[in-house]
């Protein structure tokens, strides 16, 4: 998930990055964020609780074994999408004073009318919708804790891309705090002989292969996305709503389509919903709303968080 403050000591908020297309605020959302210490800790609180338990849900509904067919992973990224774009439009909706006008005009103005800014999210829509994707192809092939392990190299490579993109300078003990951190987290996470052996034995050395690779090609989409898009934020004076509704049209397109290129037999089959169970929504809903957790918290609450979680035994 992305994230952006100018407030953060190390300025290091930035290479917390995740899959999720609402965490990098705005200059206007950031200087809403809350400000009360009660407040702070709370979002803070909800935020590791959820990123710990997208990961655990998310692996256990990729290997629960089931009668039907499981559900797909595209279906779910699409799901996904349609649930960020309702919140969104929700929150636009409530700024309106619950005027369906204002809103639909609101709307119009900002997204059909503005084409221009518009189309400038079609890329980082397409990368998350394809780093989605990666993340549970990534979990349906790798168990948990080496998953966890490799998806900290996002650390490093958001903060290259900010540097080569933003042209962000970090000092030698910055670049120090972020390999500390990631290698901190890794020791952390990684597997002994005692945990998860039996796990590790049923998985093929090709299906680790193609986990691996998924983490890696979901940390380098989501280093580049993350800054594009903070990039983008900093040139416009839209909310960050609206952007994420912009943002999630082109994701909800993107995804919709590589959901019929791919699993269009499955999809004539089945259905769109095939393999949903009461975990699958949970997975849905975790995915969709995390971001907005964001939203509340600072950015240096929302990098160690997605840290912390993972320090938590």
């Amino acid at each position: 998930m992305l994230q952006t403050d100018k407030e953060a000591g190390l300025d290091i908020a930035n290479y917390g990055v995740e899959q999720d297309l609402f965490s990098v605020p705005s200059a206007e959302a950031s200087e809403m964020l809350p400000h009360s210490p009660r407040l702070k800790y709370l979002s803070l609180g909800i935020l590791v609780l959820q990123t710990t338990s997208l990961v655990l849900t998310m692996r256990f509904s990729r290997t629960l074994k089931e009668d039907g067919p499981r559900y797909l992973p595209s279906s779910a990224v699409v799901s996904a999408e349609v649930l960020k774009i309702a919140v969104c439009i929700t929150i636009v909706f409530v700024q309106n004073n619950l005027s369906v006008r204002a809103t639909n005009q609101q709307l119009k103005e900002e997204i059909v009318n503005k084409s221009a800014e518009t189309l400038k999210l079609a890329i980082p829509a397409g990368i998350y919708t394809l780093q989605n994707n990666l993340l549970y192809v990534a979990l349906s092939n790798l168990d948990a804790a080496t998953y966890q392990v490799t998806y900290q190299l996002k650390i490093l490579t958001t903060a290259l891309f900010s540097v080569s993109m933003l042209g962000k300078k970090l000092s030698s003990h910055q670049w120090l705090s972020l390999l500390v951190l990631m290698a901190g987290v890794t020791l952390v996470q990684w597997p002994t002989d005692s945990v998860g052996e039996s796990e590790q034995k049923v998985l093929s050395a090709t299906s680790q292969f193609v986990g691996v690779m998924a983490v890696l090609m979901a940390c380098l989409s989501s280093g580049f996305a993350g800054v594009y898009f903070e990039k983008i934020l900093k040139e416009t004076k839209q909310s960050i709503w609206l952007r994420n509704i912009q943002l999630g049209l082109f994701s909800f397109v993107l995804g919709f389509i590589g959901m019929l290129v791919y699993d269009g037999k499955s999809l004539r089959k089945a259905g769109m919903f095939q393999g949903y169970s009461a975990v699958t929504y949970v997975v849905v809903v975790l995915q969709a709303l995390g971001g907005l957790i964001v939203q509340w918290s600072s950015n240096m609450q929302t990098t160690f968080s997605k840290d912390l979680q993972r320090l938590c035994p």
